[in-house]
């Protein structure tokens, strides 16, 4: 409970008192966008690498070396909790929005945030404006920017991934970056799985597969790579949770 309420106050507090640097890193995106977003990344990171000290909880990392040094990337991963975007977002070291949906586009106090950073919005139940999702995605991948994409489309509570939304890959695809896949576990423990939604300390591990180029790839070594995804991360799933299970 204790954990719940600093959690929740330092967080309020501090988007509170920090909503003029809105101005500041609006300004620098609409001059310099990868600048504004790199600025507003550190500011943002720095906020989330407090936010998971608070809880306690501890991060165990594999393949963080197989994260290319420079250039945008698409990071795809499966999704179990809101601590898995702020998890990853100080593991990646570089500026990095990610796809979101479109209910979160006016949430009060966080939305400004994730404009910052240079998130996008999805309307899935609107065909032509989720192509025009993509399109933005490109061209701010383009750009420089990294993004993080979860095909489940929602957060999952089973250990079974729910089907994958192929949509998202092109991204990488026509911006010719890189898809790194990302796969965590005990990120749920933290919030969602606590009775009340209390936070937790838990042991969280991630892993980034090395990384691979789709527009390197044929067109049958695409298809065959993208289906590979699920597979990859439920396996990877399974193994991370047999080892936090020791």
């Amino acid at each position: 409970m204790l954990r719940l309420i600093i959690c929740a106050l330092w967080s309020f507090f501090a988007m509170v008192f920090s909503c003029p640097l809105h101005f500041h890193f609006k300004r620098l995106i609409k001059k310099d966008p990868m600048k504004g977003w790199t600025t507003a990344y550190k500011y943002v990171r720095g906020f989330f690498k407090k936010l998971i000290f608070l809880t306690g909880s501890k991060i165990e990392v594999r393949g963080q070396e197989n994260i290319p040094k420079n250039g945008a990337v698409l990071f795809v991963g499966n999704h179990r909790s809101w601590f898995d975007i702020i998890i990853v977002q100080t593991l990646t070291n570089r500026p990095m929005g990610f796809i979101s949906k479109k209910e979160f586009e006016n949430a009060p106090l966080l939305s400004p945030y994730m404009k910052d950073i240079g998130c996008i919005y999805i309307d899935r139940e609107n065909p032509r404006e989720a192509i025009k999702t993509i399109s933005k995605g490109i061209e701010q991948m383009k750009t420089g920017l990294s993004l993080g994409l979860y095909p489940e489309g929602t957060r999952n509570h089973g250990d079974e991934l729910l089907p994958f939304k192929e949509g998202g890959y092109k991204m990488a695809e026509r911006s010719k970056s890189p898809i790194v896949i990302v796969t965590m576990t005990g990120t749920d423990d933290i919030f969602e799985n606590n009775k009340f939604h209390f936070i937790k300390k838990s042991r969280v591990l991630v892993d980034f597969s090395k990384p691979v180029y789709p527009s390197e790839l044929s067109v049958q070594e695409k298809k065959e790579f993208y289906a590979s995804i699920p597979e990859h991360i439920t396996e990877k799933y399974a193994e991370l949770k047999s080892e936090r299970n020791k």
